[in-house]
């Protein structure tokens, strides 16, 4: 971005050689980074890389150890979230962060200190109106409580949050990991918008598709530490993901299943809350079935009822063995093993150490007459640990301080000691980065090999295209087509989950 004379502009925020360490662990050693006005720069790398250290201390929540922060070119004082926000910078954090006990309005002006404390719950509404509006959220009562509201409207209201504060520098840290399609695009519009205003953007993202579509310069982080800026349109996905893993990616996804097995999971007439139409299965030995939808096209709902965790109607049957409904206990004794979208909410005790995580589900495997075998356990857990390639180091670290990718893989890990004949898993890579991704992959894989039935539902269509041995498309609750991988691509995936009918296909 040029400046009057055709030189380039300087910069609006830049870090000079900025260092954070968390005891050992070396967060940031001497990054730099910039953002110029009116420019969307795109932030990416692995879980644990540095871009959240880096996030936190552009939001005032930790100080840097050494180095410098420059807003228009003069050292700033960043060190406080109440200095950053009167620098102009705000952010909308990765974890959502609005009190449900308090309306839409009030999560909207949330620490705004431009408000003032008197204003009746109807102003409120009507000021919060128009940036609902531009999020896509006009139609909902803002004087309502933010608990009213779904997790990806919430996620939307966040955003909100942000565009009513007069920042000049915007932090977006994975925006869209909770959306649909439709509110995906309705987030990267606002972003345009506020960039053609003249702000700045700083997005973070593991989807890197959205760098592509929406980015003017990427910074890859890695280990720590910054790499120069680069224009988008001098990149593409490959060399992207070389950057931020360190060495080439010759195989995101590994090869498909050379041969399957007897049928594993029958899933024969079954409704449930979420689905407008029976569905039926059957997915073999060696298969990786993968469910392709929106969010709310009822792939999530089948998996639920599978597993127990919903009730339903109709028969699940693991081999021969029917599996009773609504009783999770039950499908975890015939064989099935589920792990759902939101790992921190149910999948996962964060408090708890990741070796209690590991052998939360196979407690009767590892105990006698009530009493825990810490032996049992040990050896249960380690072999897992290795299977999963976890540190065995971190076996005594509470879960909830890994990252994405690591507390994914002991979310998956965790069923291993059952060896179970189902694995169930809804969004197997949400928030985690592109390597974590292709090991994660890579599990799925040798697990289905081992023998398992593997079932997953994703949003993301390179995802199901990659993994699948087979895909199951939904739309609007109802099973749209059941199709081999090799005999399908991305345009006839995204026609099924988008809109079928117009398309010219009915529903199944």
């Amino acid at each position: 971005m040029a400046g009057p004379d055709g030189s380039e502009a300087a910069p609006l925020l830049s870090m000079e050689g900025v260092s954070r360490t968390f005891g050992s662990i070396r967060a940031l050693s001497e990054v730099d980074f910039e953002l110029r006005a009116g420019e969307v720069m795109a932030l990416v790398g692995e879980n644990g890389a540095g871009k959240s250290t880096l996030v936190k201390i552009l939001v005032g929540l930790h100080r840097p150890e050494a180095g410098r922060i420059l807003i228009d070119g003069r050292e700033a004082d960043l060190s406080t979230p109440g200095k950053a926000g009167d620098a102009g910078i705000a952010v909308v954090q990765q974890e959502l962060s609005l009190v449900p006990t308090l309306s839409i309005a009030e999560n909207v002006f949330l620490g705004n200190t431009r408000v003032g404390r008197w204003r009746t719950p109807g102003r409120l509404a009507e000021m919060a109106a128009p940036f609902l509006e531009m999020v896509g959220l006009g139609g909902i009562p803002a004087a309502r409580p933010a608990s009213w509201l779904k997790v990806a409207e919430r996620q939307l209201v966040e955003v909100a949050r942000l565009l009513a504060r007069d920042a000049r520098v915007l932090i977006l840290d994975e925006p869209t990991a909770a959306l649909s399609d439709r509110e995906i695009a309705r987030v990267m519009q606002v972003v345009r918008t506020v960039r053609d205003e003249g702000r700045s953007v700083i997005y973070v993202t593991h989807r890197l598709a959205e760098v592509f579509e929406l980015a003017d310069r990427v910074t890859v982080f890695r280990d720590g530490r910054s790499h120069p800026p680069t224009p988008v349109s001098q990149l593409d996905l490959d060399a992207l993901v070389e950057r931020m893993l360190g060495v080439p990616l010759d195989h995101l996804y590994p090869p498909r299943a050379s041969g399957l097995g007897e049928v594993v999971l029958s899933v024969e007439d079954v409704s449930a809350a979420g689905l407008a139409a029976p569905v039926r299965l059957a997915v073999r030995a060696g298969e990786i079935v993968g469910l392709a939808g929106q969010l709310g096209s009822g792939a999530t709902s089948l998996l639920q009822a599978v597993a127990g965790a919903q009730p339903r109607a109709g028969e699940v049957l693991v081999g021969d063995t029917p599996v009773p409904p609504h009783a999770v206990g039950l499908a975890v004794g015939a064989g099935i093993a589920y792990c759902s979208a939101d790992r921190k909410q149910d999948g996962l005790f964060l408090i708890r150490s990741v070796l209690e995580n590991l052998s939360s589900p196979s407690l009767d495997l590892v105990s006698s007459g009530g009493w825990l075998s810490r032996r049992a356990e040990r050896r249960l857990t380690s072999g897992v640990a290795e299977v999963f390639r976890i540190d065995r180091r971190r076996l005594g670290s509470a879960a909830g301080n890994l990252s994405g990718g690591n507390q994914q893989k002991v979310a998956l890990g965790k069923w291993i000691g059952r060896r179970p004949a189902v694995l169930l898993v809804d969004e197997p890579t949400r928030g985690v980065d592109v390597g974590a991704r292709a090991e994660i992959y890579g599990h799925l894989r040798r697990l289905a090999e081992a023998g398992l039935a593997v079932v997953f539902a994703s949003s993301d269509i390179q995802e199901v295209l990659g993994l699948s041995d087979t895909i199951v498309t939904f739309y609007r609750g109802r099973l749209v087509s059941s199709t081999p991988a090799g005999d399908t691509d991305a345009a006839r995936v995204m026609r099924d989950v988008m809109h079928p009918v117009a398309s010219g296909e009915g529903a199944a």
